[in-house]
């Protein structure tokens, strides 16, 4: 049996404690050793799942030792590229939250440096590791719904937290680099087309960070809306209309954490199929992926050449709304 792959985690981040600390930690193949913090206090709950977990004063410090083999990096936004170079550099395997950079063009450096390195750097975009999203695309590409003519996405969330580094632009704040990957990420990855334009944006801003975006986007062969906030009511779907049927993605981003988890394919005569992916754990899948990849068993399905298209309909994005 090959030895599991060792990971430690940058920062005491509450998503890191919530949801990937414990991926980590129950994934096969995967061992959470380390997590470096100035704050012990805010180790204990790490502890409590984890009882012989290393705790490191510093991220220099943990990038150091030559126990760990991969870094998890749940840091705020605008710390993310230096992060992810340092730990390439520190000859460690990177997994960095999402956005993994503001602009397309820092992933450019990554790229190289991963090359440079012959390790592996990800964005951790997880819902192209749940199988919902690979049913999804399967039912696109044999053409259960006939031509495809328009796709619709809705994320929401309400976060009136000024404190919260989604609501400070020195941060990388707002509802679009925050959501707005998923539904943009998740029209590119299940179509495999990109956007030629965007056509359309009404955003909203507070502080310097969005908080409500529509946009409208032209992918030639089909049609793209999509709304984002931070300051609705909680709700998420994905409709992918076709001229024979729809496809209707009931929880695709929080997948089981919003409600149950299902893929429903409706047909021109109304019969309607229903998939339910519940159970399905994409965090742990994530992780699980990541091994593989880095161990060089498969390759990953989500590359930092995926997250730089998604980043850069994006910046399209802003781009559009601000001539």
């Amino acid at each position: 049996m090959s030895q599991p792959l060792r990971f430690g985690v940058l920062g005491a981040a509450n998503f890191a404690l919530s949801t990937m600390a414990r991926a980590i930690h129950e994934a096969e193949g995967a061992k959470l050793v380390a997590l470096a913090t100035s704050n012990a206090q805010k180790a204990e709950p790490f502890k409590a799942f984890c009882p012989d977990l290393v705790v490191f004063e510093s991220y220099d410090a943990l990038l150091a030792s030559d126990t760990i083999d991969a870094v998890y990096i749940p840091l705020p936004n605008h710390l993310h590229i230096e992060w992810s170079l340092k730990a390439l550099d520190a000859g460690k395997h990177v997994l960095c939250e999402k956005p993994i950079a503001l602009k397309a063009s820092d992933i450019d450096a990554l790229i190289t440096k991963r090359n440079e390195t012959g390790l592996l750097a990800a964005e951790g975009y997880m819902i192209v590791h749940h199988p919902q999203w690979a049913r999804v695309r399967e039912a696109l590409s044999s053409g259960e719904i006939g031509k495809l003519v328009h796709v619709e996405g809705v994320f929401s969330y309400n976060n009136r937290d000024m404190g919260n580094i989604r609501n400070k632009a020195e941060t990388g704040g707002g509802s679009i680099p925050d959501i707005g990957v998923y539904p943009y990420g998740a029209v590119r990855w299940a179509t495999g087309q990109e956007p030629k334009s965007i056509r359309h944006t009404n955003i909203r801003y507070e502080n310097g960070v969005d908080t409500f975006a529509e946009i409208s986007a032209d992918f030639g062969d089909f049609s793209f809306h999509a709304m984002t906030s931070t300051r609705m009511a909680n709700a998420q779907e994905m409709r992918f209309h076709g001229e024979d049927g729809v496809i209707t993605v009931t929880c695709p981003f929080n997948a089981s954490a919003h409600r149950g988890t299902t893929v429903e394919i409706t047909s021109a005569d109304g019969t309607c199929q229903v998939t339910d992916f519940t159970p399905a754990r994409q965090y742990v899948l994530q992780v699980q992926n990541f091994v593989a990849a880095a161990k060089g068993e498969a390759a990953y399905p989500w590359t930092l050449e995926n997250a730089r298209g998604t980043q850069a309909m994006i910046d399209a994005v802003f781009e559009a709304d601000q001539s």
